[in-house]
């Protein structure tokens, strides 16, 4: 009994040091800034435009987009949303073929690609990298450069903000092209958890770990060696740009801690809708594709062979060939 009593003891005297040693090394590892990083617009390629948008609490967002001139009378608007850890380059391979059709604009949403970098203290009041806050830039930046409705074109993350600015904004919203969407994926955290003293003092190095793997990007494609140099540089371009690591962590903290609930309001939404899934998408399965299409009233549903995440890049002739069909039917 005795031996028991001493073994109790000592695992009791081994948790609270296992404890102490939880809440106090966080708070000493040190967190050095990085080095050698630049402004947005130094780094930016000769095709690049840049806007401030108005935002309530800020003086400003800078928006960086990729855009043609304005459509011709009844030629339609696409604006094209990118998925997380991607930005507005994910649709090089398939911006002329929107161009040929209408007017196209592709921006980076904060913080990704060379959009704003906001940390706390660059704002007051709501949140910018809210899900809610992400809807009304979109609408935002449509306002400034004179669109008044548009074709929402979403890849991933892309295409659930396609889905909230439907929601929110249906007079705004003409049709939707949801590529390998992420509705049903749920990747939330407690935000008593997100604001301990040690998670906040690591937050940066959390930020580099997820805005600078490589490894995520690979997984995003069914052959990943189609990636190459220039691909991944311009995939992973926000993280040459100064405070992109803080910015991240503020950026997944207020997107970690709200969810958004945009798959309980698919019926709400009427507009014609496309959903498009690679066979092979590692990152969202296709089956969560097809059942978004079933949710949703008024949608088509197309299955892109031997492709994965992000077909707009692996697969843009497949891509492309899918959403000229479905185009038809906004032809005069």
């Amino acid at each position: 009994m005795k031996r028991l009593k001493s073994i109790a003891k000592w695992a009791g005297i081994a948790l609270v040091v296992l404890f102490l040693l939880a809440a106090i090394v966080p708070l000493l590892i040190p967190v050095a800034p990085l080095e050698n990083l630049a402004s947005a617009a130094s780094v930016a390629p000769p095709e690049s435009q840049f806007v401030t948008i108005p935002f309530d609490g800020t003086d400003g967002i800078d928006i960086h987009y990729l855009a043609d001139e304005a459509a011709e009378d009844g030629e339609p608007t696409f604006v094209l949303l990118h998925g997380s850890n991607f930005n507005a380059f994910t649709w090089n391979e398939t911006l002329d073929f929107f161009d040929e059709r209408g007017r196209v604009i592709a921006y980076d949403q904060i913080p990704y690609g060379l959009s704003e970098k906001l940390v706390a203290g660059d704002w007051n009041g709501r949140n910018p990298y809210s899900t809610e806050a992400a809807t009304a830039q979109l609408m935002t930046l449509l306002d400034t450069l004179g669109v008044e409705k548009a074709i929402l074109v979403g890849n991933s993350y892309g295409s659930v903000l396609a889905l909230e600015a439907a929601l929110a904004y249906p007079h705004r919203v003409e049709g939707l092209v949801l590529a390998d969407s992420a509705v049903y994926v749920s990747e939330s955290m407690p935000p008593a958890v997100m604001n301990l003293p040690q998670v906040q003092r690591l937050g940066p190095l959390f930020g580099r770990m997820i805005g600078g793997s490589e490894a995520f990007v690979r997984q995003t494609y069914l052959d990943p060696a189609a990636i190459d140099d220039q691909r991944m540089r311009l995939t992973l371009i926000h993280t040459e740009v100064a405070n992109w690591d803080v910015a991240m962590w503020d950026y997944l903290r207020e997107w970690g801690a709200a969810p958004t609930d945009v798959g309980e309001q698919l019926a709400a939404i009427s507009q014609p809708a496309l959903v498009l899934t690679g066979d092979g998408d590692a990152v969202v399965p296709p089956v969560d594709s097809e059942r978004l299409a079933d949710a949703l009233p008024n949608a088509d549903y197309t299955v892109l062979a031997n492709c994965g995440h992000v077909p707009q890049e692996e697969c843009p002739v497949q891509f492309t060939d899918a959403v000229g069909i479905w185009l038809g039917q906004f032809d005069p």
